[in-house]
Protein backbone atom coordinates (compact mmCIF):
# COMPACT_ATOMS: atom_id res chain seq x y z
CA UNK A 1 0.00 0.00 0.00
CA UNK A 2 2.62 2.49 0.65
CA UNK A 3 4.49 1.26 -2.00
CA UNK A 4 2.13 2.89 -4.17
CA UNK A 5 4.16 5.62 -5.61
CA UNK A 6 6.64 2.97 -6.45
CA UNK A 7 3.59 1.35 -8.91
CA UNK A 8 2.90 4.64 -10.45
CA UNK A 9 6.93 5.33 -11.41
CA UNK A 10 6.71 2.02 -12.76
CA UNK A 11 3.93 2.97 -15.21
CA UNK A 12 0.96 1.28 -13.55
CA UNK A 13 -1.83 3.33 -14.17
CA UNK A 14 -1.24 6.65 -15.24
CA UNK A 15 1.95 8.04 -17.09
CA UNK A 16 5.57 8.68 -14.86
CA UNK A 17 5.12 12.33 -15.05
CA UNK A 18 1.30 12.29 -14.62
CA UNK A 19 1.84 10.16 -11.74
CA UNK A 20 3.75 11.98 -10.15
CA UNK A 21 1.64 15.00 -10.14
CA UNK A 22 -0.90 12.78 -8.66
CA UNK A 23 0.98 11.73 -5.77
CA UNK A 24 2.13 15.49 -5.03
CA UNK A 25 -2.06 16.51 -5.20
CA UNK A 26 -2.28 13.49 -2.97
CA UNK A 27 0.04 14.99 -0.28
CA UNK A 28 -1.09 18.81 -0.26
CA UNK A 29 -4.92 18.41 -0.59
CA UNK A 30 -6.84 19.30 2.62
CA UNK A 31 -7.13 16.46 5.05
CA UNK A 32 -10.72 17.20 5.55
CA UNK A 33 -11.94 16.10 2.37
CA UNK A 34 -13.17 12.99 0.98
CA UNK A 35 -11.66 12.74 -2.70
CA UNK A 36 -8.67 14.74 -3.20
CA UNK A 37 -8.60 16.09 -6.76
CA UNK A 38 -6.18 17.47 -8.62
CA UNK A 39 -7.65 20.76 -10.51
CA UNK A 40 -5.80 20.47 -13.25
CA UNK A 41 -3.62 18.09 -15.57
CA UNK A 42 -1.73 18.26 -18.56
CA UNK A 43 -3.96 19.13 -21.15
CA UNK A 44 -6.61 20.89 -19.14
CA UNK A 45 -8.26 17.41 -17.86
CA UNK A 46 -9.00 16.58 -14.18
CA UNK A 47 -7.96 13.29 -12.48
CA UNK A 48 -8.80 12.43 -8.95
CA UNK A 49 -7.83 9.32 -6.54
CA UNK A 50 -9.66 7.95 -3.74
CA UNK A 51 -8.37 8.67 -0.08
CA UNK A 52 -8.58 5.74 1.54
CA UNK A 53 -5.36 5.35 2.45
CA UNK A 54 -5.08 7.16 5.28
CA UNK A 55 -8.65 7.12 6.29
CA UNK A 56 -8.63 2.99 6.31
CA UNK A 57 -8.64 2.62 10.36
CA UNK A 58 -9.79 -1.07 12.14
CA UNK A 59 -13.25 0.22 12.81
CA UNK A 60 -13.45 0.96 8.72
CA UNK A 61 -12.63 -2.52 8.37
CA UNK A 62 -15.17 -4.11 10.66
CA UNK A 63 -17.66 -1.93 8.62
CA UNK A 64 -16.82 -2.96 5.62
CA UNK A 65 -16.92 -6.85 6.77
CA UNK A 66 -19.99 -6.31 8.22
CA UNK A 67 -21.40 -5.24 4.54
CA UNK A 68 -19.56 -8.34 2.91
CA UNK A 69 -21.72 -10.49 5.47
CA UNK A 70 -24.90 -8.70 4.37
CA UNK A 71 -23.35 -8.99 0.75
CA UNK A 72 -23.42 -12.10 1.17
CA UNK A 73 -27.16 -13.35 2.68
CA UNK A 74 -27.81 -10.77 -0.20
CA UNK A 75 -26.00 -12.67 -2.98
CA UNK A 76 -27.02 -16.34 -1.26
CA UNK A 77 -30.63 -15.37 -1.30
CA UNK A 78 -31.16 -13.84 -4.49
CA UNK A 79 -28.51 -15.73 -6.92
CA UNK A 80 -28.17 -19.17 -5.23
CA UNK A 81 -26.30 -21.46 -2.89
CA UNK A 82 -23.25 -21.13 -5.25
CA UNK A 83 -22.26 -17.43 -6.06
CA UNK A 84 -23.02 -16.81 -1.86
CA UNK A 85 -20.81 -19.51 -0.75
CA UNK A 86 -18.15 -17.90 -3.18
CA UNK A 87 -18.65 -15.02 -1.96
CA UNK A 88 -18.76 -16.42 1.60
CA UNK A 89 -15.32 -17.25 1.17
CA UNK A 90 -13.90 -14.20 0.29
CA UNK A 91 -15.63 -12.75 3.12
CA UNK A 92 -14.09 -15.34 5.81
CA UNK A 93 -10.86 -15.04 4.35
CA UNK A 94 -11.36 -10.75 5.02
CA UNK A 95 -12.26 -11.43 8.09
CA UNK A 96 -9.01 -13.81 9.12
CA UNK A 97 -6.94 -11.92 7.74
CA UNK A 98 -8.06 -8.43 9.25
CA UNK A 99 -8.64 -10.12 12.78
CA UNK A 100 -5.01 -11.70 12.36
CA UNK A 101 -3.65 -8.75 11.53
CA UNK A 102 -5.20 -6.75 14.73
CA UNK A 103 -4.47 -9.32 17.07
CA UNK A 104 -0.69 -9.62 15.79
CA UNK A 105 2.14 -7.26 17.48
CA UNK A 106 5.39 -7.51 15.23
CA UNK A 107 3.95 -5.11 12.71
CA UNK A 108 2.56 -1.92 12.80
CA UNK A 109 1.29 -1.30 9.45
CA UNK A 110 -1.14 -4.20 9.28
CA UNK A 111 -2.29 -3.73 13.30
CA UNK A 112 -3.24 0.19 11.93
CA UNK A 113 -4.28 -1.00 8.06
CA UNK A 114 -6.08 -4.87 8.48
CA UNK A 115 -5.98 -6.15 5.36
CA UNK A 116 -5.43 -3.16 3.24
CA UNK A 117 -1.86 -3.06 5.06
CA UNK A 118 -0.97 -6.47 3.73
CA UNK A 119 -0.43 -4.83 0.31
CA UNK A 120 2.29 -2.89 1.53
CA UNK A 121 4.47 -6.03 2.00
CA UNK A 122 4.01 -7.95 -0.85
CA UNK A 123 5.08 -4.51 -2.83
CA UNK A 124 7.85 -4.78 -0.52
CA UNK A 125 8.61 -8.33 -1.63
CA UNK A 126 8.54 -7.43 -5.10
CA UNK A 127 10.12 -4.37 -5.01
CA UNK A 128 13.87 -5.45 -5.52
CA UNK A 129 13.42 -7.45 -8.43
CA UNK A 130 11.45 -4.60 -10.47
CA UNK A 131 14.11 -2.17 -9.12
CA UNK A 132 16.71 -4.22 -10.29
CA UNK A 133 15.28 -4.78 -13.73
CA UNK A 134 13.78 -1.31 -14.67
CA UNK A 135 13.94 1.12 -12.12
CA UNK A 136 17.12 2.61 -10.64
CA UNK A 137 20.29 1.98 -8.58
CA UNK A 138 20.18 1.02 -5.68
CA UNK A 139 21.71 3.87 -4.00
CA UNK A 140 19.74 6.80 -5.43
CA UNK A 141 17.44 7.14 -2.75
CA UNK A 142 17.29 9.68 -0.22
CA UNK A 143 17.97 10.27 2.42
CA UNK A 144 18.81 6.95 3.23
CA UNK A 145 19.32 4.68 0.61
CA UNK A 146 17.60 1.01 0.30
CA UNK A 147 20.98 -1.14 1.52
CA UNK A 148 21.44 1.00 4.01
CA UNK A 149 17.51 0.64 5.65
CA UNK A 150 17.59 -2.86 4.85
CA UNK A 151 20.87 -3.29 6.72
CA UNK A 152 19.05 -1.52 9.91
CA UNK A 153 15.54 -3.64 9.38
CA UNK A 154 17.52 -7.04 9.32
CA UNK A 155 19.69 -5.73 12.24
CA UNK A 156 16.65 -5.18 14.46
CA UNK A 157 14.51 -8.06 13.68
CA UNK A 158 17.82 -10.03 14.15
CA UNK A 159 17.69 -11.56 10.68
CA UNK A 160 20.60 -12.33 8.49
CA UNK A 161 22.37 -9.27 7.89
CA UNK A 162 25.36 -11.18 5.49
CA UNK A 163 25.70 -10.27 1.97
CA UNK A 164 25.87 -13.38 -0.51
CA UNK A 165 28.34 -12.78 -3.81
CA UNK A 166 30.71 -10.06 -3.12
CA UNK A 167 29.94 -5.91 -2.71
CA UNK A 168 27.46 -4.32 -5.04
CA UNK A 169 29.33 -1.13 -5.11
CA UNK A 170 31.72 0.04 -7.49
CA UNK A 171 34.76 0.22 -5.45
CA UNK A 172 36.90 2.07 -8.33
CA UNK A 173 34.33 4.53 -8.26
CA UNK A 174 35.40 8.17 -6.67
CA UNK A 175 34.25 8.79 -3.17
CA UNK A 176 34.66 4.64 -2.52
CA UNK A 177 35.92 4.44 1.07
CA UNK A 178 37.66 1.46 2.57
CA UNK A 179 39.69 0.97 5.66
CA UNK A 180 43.12 -0.76 5.72
CA UNK A 181 42.97 -3.51 8.11
CA UNK A 182 46.58 -4.93 9.74
CA UNK A 183 47.92 -8.19 8.95
CA UNK A 184 47.57 -8.90 13.08
CA UNK A 185 43.95 -8.21 14.28
CA UNK A 186 43.10 -8.07 17.70
CA UNK A 187 39.69 -8.36 19.56
CA UNK A 188 37.88 -5.01 20.56
CA UNK A 189 35.27 -5.66 23.63
CA UNK A 190 32.02 -3.62 23.97
CA UNK A 191 33.44 -2.98 27.78
CA UNK A 192 36.38 -1.71 26.84
CA UNK A 193 35.37 0.36 24.59
CA UNK A 194 33.02 2.47 26.49
CA UNK A 195 33.88 6.20 27.18
CA UNK A 196 34.44 8.41 30.37
CA UNK A 197 32.80 11.52 29.97
CA UNK A 198 33.78 14.21 32.64
CA UNK A 199 36.41 16.67 33.11
CA UNK A 200 38.06 17.99 36.06
CA UNK A 201 35.27 19.66 37.45
CA UNK A 202 32.55 16.85 37.01
CA UNK A 203 32.12 15.14 40.22
CA UNK A 204 29.46 12.42 38.46
CA UNK A 205 31.61 11.22 35.56
CA UNK A 206 29.74 9.11 33.12
CA UNK A 207 30.32 5.34 31.82
CA UNK A 208 28.65 6.22 27.85
CA UNK A 209 28.47 3.54 25.08
CA UNK A 210 29.99 4.29 21.80
CA UNK A 211 26.44 4.58 19.88
CA UNK A 212 23.52 5.97 21.72
CA UNK A 213 19.79 8.14 20.66
CA UNK A 214 20.28 10.89 19.45
CA UNK A 215 17.77 14.22 20.75
CA UNK A 216 14.37 13.10 19.15
CA UNK A 217 11.76 15.49 21.41
CA UNK A 218 8.05 13.79 22.86
CA UNK A 219 5.68 15.91 21.10
CA UNK A 220 7.46 15.05 17.63
CA UNK A 221 7.52 11.25 18.05
CA UNK A 222 4.66 9.34 20.12
CA UNK A 223 4.37 8.28 23.82
CA UNK A 224 5.05 4.61 22.25
CA UNK A 225 7.68 5.35 20.31
CA UNK A 226 9.99 7.09 23.40
CA UNK A 227 8.83 4.12 25.33
CA UNK A 228 10.06 1.90 23.15
CA UNK A 229 13.58 3.67 22.57
CA UNK A 230 14.01 4.18 26.26
CA UNK A 231 13.37 0.13 26.75
CA UNK A 232 16.03 -0.59 24.32
CA UNK A 233 18.56 1.68 25.80
CA UNK A 234 18.23 0.22 28.82
CA UNK A 235 18.50 -3.19 28.33
CA UNK A 236 21.01 -2.26 25.92
CA UNK A 237 22.88 0.04 28.24
CA UNK A 238 23.09 3.46 26.62
CA UNK A 239 21.76 6.93 26.69
CA UNK A 240 18.37 7.99 25.27
CA UNK A 241 18.65 12.20 24.51
CA UNK A 242 15.68 13.47 25.18
CA UNK A 243 15.75 16.15 22.57
CA UNK A 244 14.72 20.11 23.65
CA UNK A 245 11.00 18.84 24.42
CA UNK A 246 11.90 17.93 28.17
CA UNK A 247 11.52 14.97 29.96
CA UNK A 248 8.74 13.13 29.73
CA UNK A 249 7.10 9.84 31.83
CA UNK A 250 8.13 8.36 29.00
CA UNK A 251 11.31 9.17 28.96
CA UNK A 252 11.42 8.48 32.89
CA UNK A 253 9.13 4.97 33.66
CA UNK A 254 11.87 2.58 31.63
CA UNK A 255 14.46 3.72 33.52
CA UNK A 256 17.21 3.99 30.94
CA UNK A 257 19.78 6.45 31.62
CA UNK A 258 18.94 9.86 29.96
CA UNK A 259 20.98 13.02 28.53
CA UNK A 260 18.58 16.01 29.56
CA UNK A 261 19.12 18.28 26.55
CA UNK A 262 18.24 22.04 27.12
CA UNK A 263 16.90 24.16 24.02
CA UNK A 264 15.95 28.15 24.04
CA UNK A 265 12.34 27.20 25.13
CA UNK A 266 14.32 25.82 28.59
CA UNK A 267 11.54 23.12 28.59
CA UNK A 268 11.67 21.38 32.26
CA UNK A 269 13.51 24.21 33.68
CA UNK A 270 11.82 27.80 32.62
CA UNK A 271 9.10 30.16 33.38
CA UNK A 272 6.75 32.10 31.31
CA UNK A 273 5.10 31.28 27.30
CA UNK A 274 6.13 33.51 24.96
CA UNK A 275 9.54 34.93 26.38
CA UNK A 276 11.37 31.71 28.20
CA UNK A 277 13.82 32.20 31.49
CA UNK A 278 15.72 29.45 33.13
CA UNK A 279 14.43 29.01 36.41
CA UNK A 280 17.47 27.11 38.56
CA UNK A 281 14.71 25.49 40.88
CA UNK A 282 12.95 23.43 38.26
CA UNK A 283 16.16 23.08 36.80
CA UNK A 284 17.52 21.31 40.59
CA UNK A 285 14.91 18.99 40.47
CA UNK A 286 14.76 17.38 37.24
CA UNK A 287 18.77 17.41 36.76
CA UNK A 288 19.15 15.52 40.28
CA UNK A 289 17.04 12.72 39.10
CA UNK A 290 18.55 9.02 38.99
CA UNK A 291 18.30 8.60 35.57
CA UNK A 292 19.59 11.83 34.00
CA UNK A 293 23.02 10.78 33.42
CA UNK A 294 23.99 14.00 31.75
CA UNK A 295 22.93 17.33 31.06
CA UNK A 296 23.30 19.03 27.13
CA UNK A 297 22.67 22.90 26.10
CA UNK A 298 21.57 23.09 22.09
CA UNK A 299 22.77 26.02 20.79
CA UNK A 300 22.20 24.76 17.38
CA UNK A 301 21.06 21.59 15.78
CA UNK A 302 21.70 20.26 11.87
CA UNK A 303 18.48 19.79 10.69
CA UNK A 304 17.80 23.32 11.62
CA UNK A 305 20.38 25.70 12.51
CA UNK A 306 19.99 29.00 14.27
CA UNK A 307 16.46 28.35 14.18
CA UNK A 308 13.82 28.75 16.47
CA UNK A 309 9.65 27.26 16.69
CA UNK A 310 6.85 28.01 18.11
CA UNK A 311 3.96 25.13 19.35
CA UNK A 312 0.21 26.96 18.84
CA UNK A 313 -1.74 26.43 21.98
CA UNK A 314 -3.97 23.96 20.33
CA UNK A 315 -1.11 21.17 19.98
CA UNK A 316 -0.37 21.55 23.80
CA UNK A 317 -1.63 18.43 25.72
CA UNK A 318 -1.81 17.44 29.08
CA UNK A 319 1.16 15.31 28.90
CA UNK A 320 3.07 17.71 26.52
CA UNK A 321 2.60 20.36 29.41
CA UNK A 322 3.73 17.82 31.87
CA UNK A 323 7.02 16.97 30.17
CA UNK A 324 7.61 21.04 29.40
CA UNK A 325 6.72 22.07 32.52
CA UNK A 326 3.49 24.43 30.88
CA UNK A 327 0.90 25.24 32.68
CA UNK A 328 -2.58 23.39 31.43
CA UNK A 329 -4.78 24.38 30.35
CA UNK A 330 -2.87 26.47 28.04
CA UNK A 331 -3.19 30.18 27.81
CA UNK A 332 -1.00 30.81 24.98
CA UNK A 333 1.56 29.59 22.29
CA UNK A 334 4.56 28.35 23.75
CA UNK A 335 7.92 30.35 22.23
CA UNK A 336 10.89 28.33 21.64
CA UNK A 337 13.47 31.26 20.32
CA UNK A 338 16.48 30.57 17.83
CA UNK A 339 18.66 32.07 21.05
CA UNK A 340 19.05 31.83 24.78
CA UNK A 341 17.87 34.39 27.53
CA UNK A 342 20.31 32.75 29.84
CA UNK A 343 23.63 33.92 28.28
CA UNK A 344 24.30 36.21 25.16
CA UNK A 345 27.78 35.36 24.18
CA UNK A 346 30.91 32.33 24.89
CA UNK A 347 31.99 34.20 27.99
CA UNK A 348 28.29 33.97 29.91
CA UNK A 349 28.12 30.47 28.04
CA UNK A 350 30.98 29.53 30.24
CA UNK A 351 29.79 30.70 33.63
CA UNK A 352 26.61 29.13 33.03
CA UNK A 353 27.92 25.88 32.24
CA UNK A 354 29.30 26.08 35.30
CA UNK A 355 25.81 27.54 36.72
CA UNK A 356 24.40 24.17 36.04
CA UNK A 357 27.23 22.10 36.65
CA UNK A 358 26.54 23.30 40.44
CA UNK A 359 23.24 22.81 40.20
CA UNK A 360 22.72 19.37 39.18
CA UNK A 361 25.40 18.60 41.76
CA UNK A 362 28.51 17.72 39.62
CA UNK A 363 26.85 15.76 36.64
CA UNK A 364 28.50 16.18 32.96
CA UNK A 365 27.65 19.27 31.43
CA UNK A 366 27.85 19.94 27.69
CA UNK A 367 26.86 21.86 24.84
CA UNK A 368 25.53 20.80 21.46
CA UNK A 369 25.98 22.72 17.95
CA UNK A 370 25.83 22.68 14.25
CA UNK A 371 29.35 24.97 13.49
CA UNK A 372 28.66 27.51 11.43
CA UNK A 373 31.22 30.48 11.80
CA UNK A 374 34.63 28.83 12.36
CA UNK A 375 36.06 31.92 14.67
CA UNK A 376 32.84 31.91 16.21
CA UNK A 377 33.61 28.25 17.60
CA UNK A 378 37.40 29.78 17.98
CA UNK A 379 35.92 32.64 20.34
CA UNK A 380 34.21 30.19 22.39
CA UNK A 381 37.33 27.99 22.80
CA UNK A 382 39.13 30.63 24.24
CA UNK A 383 36.64 32.00 26.25
CA UNK A 384 36.39 28.50 28.01
CA UNK A 385 40.97 29.55 28.48
CA UNK A 386 39.97 32.61 29.98
CA UNK A 387 37.32 31.50 32.34
CA UNK A 388 39.30 27.74 32.94
CA UNK A 389 35.57 26.49 32.64
CA UNK A 390 34.81 23.86 30.18
CA UNK A 391 32.52 21.51 29.30
CA UNK A 392 32.79 18.03 30.06
CA UNK A 393 31.38 17.41 26.17
CA UNK A 394 30.58 18.74 22.88
CA UNK A 395 28.02 17.29 20.51
CA UNK A 396 28.62 18.20 16.80
CA UNK A 397 25.11 17.41 14.80
CA UNK A 398 25.90 17.77 11.15
CA UNK A 399 23.62 19.79 8.49
CA UNK A 400 22.81 16.60 6.95
CA UNK A 401 20.85 15.51 10.37
CA UNK A 402 17.18 15.26 10.31
CA UNK A 403 13.93 16.39 12.32
CA UNK A 404 10.21 16.02 12.03
CA UNK A 405 9.74 19.41 10.05
CA UNK A 406 12.21 21.64 9.14
CA UNK A 407 11.98 24.99 7.05
CA UNK A 408 13.62 23.52 3.04
CA UNK A 409 16.21 26.28 3.28
CA UNK A 410 17.61 25.29 6.54
CA UNK A 411 17.40 21.81 6.16
CA UNK A 412 18.79 22.08 2.77
CA UNK A 413 21.38 25.33 3.13
CA UNK A 414 22.63 26.15 6.30
CA UNK A 415 25.09 24.78 8.46
CA UNK A 416 28.30 22.82 8.34
CA UNK A 417 27.91 18.59 7.61
CA UNK A 418 29.41 16.93 9.98
CA UNK A 419 32.41 15.96 8.22
CA UNK A 420 33.31 19.19 8.15
CA UNK A 421 32.27 20.59 11.70
CA UNK A 422 33.66 17.28 13.31
CA UNK A 423 36.97 17.71 11.70
CA UNK A 424 37.47 21.52 12.79
CA UNK A 425 35.95 21.10 16.12
CA UNK A 426 38.57 18.05 16.77
CA UNK A 427 41.17 19.93 15.12
CA UNK A 428 40.28 23.58 16.90
CA UNK A 429 40.60 21.75 20.43
CA UNK A 430 43.82 19.90 19.61
CA UNK A 431 45.51 23.33 18.38
CA UNK A 432 44.05 24.93 21.79
CA UNK A 433 45.50 22.52 24.17
CA UNK A 434 41.65 21.39 25.40
CA UNK A 435 40.88 18.60 23.29
CA UNK A 436 41.87 15.94 26.47
CA UNK A 437 39.54 17.90 28.89
CA UNK A 438 36.12 17.60 26.35
CA UNK A 439 35.07 14.59 25.05
CA UNK A 440 33.36 15.31 21.06
CA UNK A 441 30.09 13.42 20.31
CA UNK A 442 29.25 13.31 16.87
CA UNK A 443 25.76 13.24 14.91
CA UNK A 444 24.74 12.65 11.44
CA UNK A 445 23.59 9.50 9.39
CA UNK A 446 25.31 7.28 11.77
CA UNK A 447 23.59 3.80 10.85
CA UNK A 448 26.43 1.15 9.94
CA UNK A 449 29.57 -0.16 11.79
CA UNK A 450 31.83 1.26 9.11
CA UNK A 451 29.82 4.56 9.73
CA UNK A 452 30.83 4.64 13.43
CA UNK A 453 34.59 4.06 12.22
CA UNK A 454 34.89 6.81 9.92
CA UNK A 455 33.19 9.11 12.71
CA UNK A 456 35.90 8.18 15.16
CA UNK A 457 38.80 8.47 12.43
CA UNK A 458 37.62 12.14 11.93
CA UNK A 459 37.52 12.88 16.05
CA UNK A 460 34.39 11.40 17.66
CA UNK A 461 34.46 9.91 20.66
CA UNK A 462 30.77 9.07 20.86
CA UNK A 463 28.23 8.53 18.15
CA UNK A 464 24.49 9.63 18.59
CA UNK A 465 21.81 8.54 15.91
CA UNK A 466 18.33 9.24 15.32
CA UNK A 467 16.99 7.69 12.37
CA UNK A 468 18.86 4.68 12.19
CA UNK A 469 17.01 3.95 15.72
CA UNK A 470 13.71 5.19 14.02
CA UNK A 471 14.13 2.49 11.50
CA UNK A 472 14.60 -0.02 14.23
CA UNK A 473 11.50 1.05 15.50
CA UNK A 474 9.71 -0.13 12.09
CA UNK A 475 10.12 3.40 10.17
CA UNK A 476 9.74 3.26 5.99
CA UNK A 477 10.95 6.28 5.63
CA UNK A 478 7.26 7.17 4.64
CA UNK A 479 8.52 11.14 5.00
CA UNK A 480 5.16 11.93 6.68
CA UNK A 481 6.71 12.98 9.86
CA UNK A 482 5.39 16.65 9.62
CA UNK A 483 1.90 15.70 8.72
CA UNK A 484 1.11 13.81 12.07
CA UNK A 485 -0.36 11.16 9.63
CA UNK A 486 2.98 8.43 10.67
CA UNK A 487 1.83 4.95 9.39
CA UNK A 488 4.35 2.91 11.79
CA UNK A 489 3.40 5.63 14.45
CA UNK A 490 6.60 6.51 15.78
CA UNK A 491 6.37 10.73 14.54
CA UNK A 492 2.99 11.19 15.29
CA UNK A 493 0.20 11.80 18.32
CA UNK A 494 -2.74 10.16 16.49
CA UNK A 495 -3.58 7.29 19.46
CA UNK A 496 -4.89 4.84 16.35
CA UNK A 497 -1.69 4.82 14.65
CA UNK A 498 0.55 5.36 17.88
CA UNK A 499 -1.40 2.10 18.77
CA UNK A 500 0.30 -0.02 16.36
CA UNK A 501 3.94 0.39 17.61
CA UNK A 502 4.09 -2.29 20.11
CA UNK A 503 6.28 -1.28 22.80
CA UNK A 504 7.65 -4.56 24.39
CA UNK A 505 8.63 -5.88 20.66
CA UNK A 506 9.78 -2.61 19.16
CA UNK A 507 11.90 -2.28 21.80
CA UNK A 508 13.80 -5.41 21.55
CA UNK A 509 14.08 -4.18 17.93
CA UNK A 510 16.20 -1.04 19.28
CA UNK A 511 18.10 -3.19 21.96
CA UNK A 512 19.32 -5.70 18.63
CA UNK A 513 20.01 -2.89 16.46
CA UNK A 514 22.36 -1.38 18.65
CA UNK A 515 24.24 -4.66 19.89
CA UNK A 516 24.74 -5.45 16.37
CA UNK A 517 25.90 -2.63 14.86
CA UNK A 518 28.02 -1.99 17.60
CA UNK A 519 29.51 -5.46 17.55
CA UNK A 520 30.15 -4.60 13.73
CA UNK A 521 32.22 -1.24 14.60
CA UNK A 522 33.95 -3.44 16.83
CA UNK A 523 34.98 -5.92 14.55
CA UNK A 524 36.18 -3.61 12.40
CA UNK A 525 38.10 -1.98 15.30
CA UNK A 526 40.03 -5.41 15.77
CA UNK A 527 40.47 -5.92 11.86
CA UNK A 528 42.65 -2.59 11.93
CA UNK A 529 45.06 -4.20 14.75
CA UNK A 530 43.43 -2.23 17.90
CA UNK A 531 41.79 -3.30 21.18
CA UNK A 532 39.97 0.03 21.40
CA UNK A 533 38.06 2.44 18.83
CA UNK A 534 39.81 5.16 20.41
CA UNK A 535 43.17 4.39 18.72
CA UNK A 536 41.35 4.92 15.44
CA UNK A 537 43.35 7.85 13.49
CA UNK A 538 42.25 9.53 10.36
CA UNK A 539 44.90 7.56 8.47
CA UNK A 540 43.38 4.40 8.83
CA UNK A 541 40.11 5.34 6.35
CA UNK A 542 41.36 6.07 3.11
CA UNK A 543 38.86 7.22 0.07
CA UNK A 544 38.79 7.25 -3.79
CA UNK A 545 38.83 10.67 -4.83
CA UNK A 546 39.69 12.74 -8.80
CA UNK A 547 42.99 12.98 -7.72
CA UNK A 548 43.83 9.23 -6.55
CA UNK A 549 43.51 7.86 -2.98
CA UNK A 550 43.46 9.80 -0.08
CA UNK A 551 43.87 8.88 3.63
CA UNK A 552 41.21 11.44 5.78
CA UNK A 553 44.25 12.93 7.29
CA UNK A 554 45.73 13.90 3.40
CA UNK A 555 42.01 15.05 2.77
CA UNK A 556 41.36 16.91 6.17
CA UNK A 557 44.78 18.41 6.48
CA UNK A 558 43.80 20.03 9.77
CA UNK A 559 43.17 16.93 11.90
CA UNK A 560 47.15 16.52 12.43
CA UNK A 561 47.22 19.95 13.84
CA UNK A 562 50.47 19.46 16.62
CA UNK A 563 48.72 20.11 20.27
CA UNK A 564 48.69 23.38 21.28
CA UNK A 565 49.67 25.03 18.00
CA UNK A 566 47.53 27.39 17.75
CA UNK A 567 48.48 28.94 21.20
CA UNK A 568 51.79 29.35 19.36
CA UNK A 569 51.11 30.67 16.36
CA UNK A 570 51.82 27.59 14.19
CA UNK A 571 49.02 25.69 13.48
CA UNK A 572 47.40 24.88 9.54
CA UNK A 573 46.75 28.16 7.49
CA UNK A 574 43.20 28.40 7.59
CA UNK A 575 42.37 26.81 11.19
CA UNK A 576 44.78 29.43 12.21
CA UNK A 577 42.85 32.58 10.77
CA UNK A 578 40.63 31.05 12.49
CA UNK A 579 41.57 31.00 15.65
CA UNK A 580 42.49 34.55 15.49
CA UNK A 581 39.10 35.47 14.33
CA UNK A 582 39.91 36.05 10.98
CA UNK A 583 37.30 34.09 8.93
CA UNK A 584 39.05 32.91 5.81
CA UNK A 585 37.00 30.22 5.19
CA UNK A 586 34.48 31.94 1.95
CA UNK A 587 37.82 32.27 0.37
CA UNK A 588 39.06 28.70 0.14
CA UNK A 589 38.44 25.51 2.21
CA UNK A 590 40.17 24.34 5.76
CA UNK A 591 40.49 21.42 4.44
CA UNK A 592 43.02 22.60 1.80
Amino acid sequence: LFGLDNMLRLGFGPGRARSQLVLRGLASSPPGSNERRIPSMPGGSEAGFPDFVEHWTPQVFKAVGGGLILGTMATSAMAGPVPGAMLGAVTALYWKVGLDDMRQTSQTIRRNFPVLGNARYVLESLRPEIRQYFVESETEAMPFDRPHRSLAYQRAKNSIDTQPFGTKRDVYAEGYEFVTHSMWPKVATEEDSRVIVGGDECRQPYSASRLNISAMSYGALSDNAILALNTGARKGNFYHNTGEGGISRFHLDPGADVVWNIGTGYFGCGQGSTHREFDPVMFRDNATRPTVKMIEIKLSQGAKPAHGGLLPMAKITPMIAEARGLEYPATADCNSPPNHSAFSNSTELCHFIARLREGSDGKPIGIKICVGKPEEFSELLQAMLQTNISPDFITIDGAEGGTGAAPAEFTNSVGMPMHEGLTLAHSMMVGAGIRHKIKLIAAGKVLTGFSMVKTIALGADIMNSARAMMFALGCIQALKCNTNKCPTGITTQDPVLMSGLVVPDKAERVYRFHKKTLHAALEITGALGYNNPGDIKATDVIRRTPAGLRTFEEIYSHVGVEPGALLKGRGPHRLQLAWDLDDGFVQTSYVT
